[in-house]
């Protein structure tokens, strides 16, 4: 079982930026690739951002790339999406996701077994 707890949501005007953090506890957090998530109202939860367990691989959904970056530090059980140029349909309930693998890098929301409770993101334009 793993525990996951995001945080740094907000309210930001356009061209800002935000930088959200999920704390993990409970099983070894080197043992997972981790993702970020988001869904806006009325609409599906879509993938944002993925890296693998060594941080040496990283994937970010198309409209994304450029602006928002990746990270992870598992000495201190945290990953990180660093989120730049923020665009009003970058607004949503962000979640962080762990899936228990050191191989794959996935880009599907049915691949994680675990969530944070979400944290929300929103950009006025």
């Amino acid at each position: 079982q793993v525990q996951l707890v995001e945080s740094g949501g907000g309210l930001v005007q356009a061209g800002g930026s935000l930088s959200l953090s999920c704390a993990a506890s409970g099983r070894t957090f080197s043992n997972y690739a981790m993702g970020w998530f988001r869904q806006a109202p009325g609409k599906e939860r879509e993938f944002v951002a993925a890296i693998s367990w060594s941080g040496g691989r990283t994937y970010y959904r198309n409209s994304v790339k450029g602006r928002f970056t990746i990270s992870r530090d598992n000495a201190k059980n945290t990953v990180y999406l660093q989120m730049n140029s923020l665009k009003p349909e970058d607004t949503a309930v962000y979640y962080c996701a762990a899936d228990p693998s050191r191989v794959r890098v996935s880009l599907s929301r049915t691949e994680y077994d675990y969530w944070g409770q979400g944290t929300q993101v929103t950009v006025s334009s």
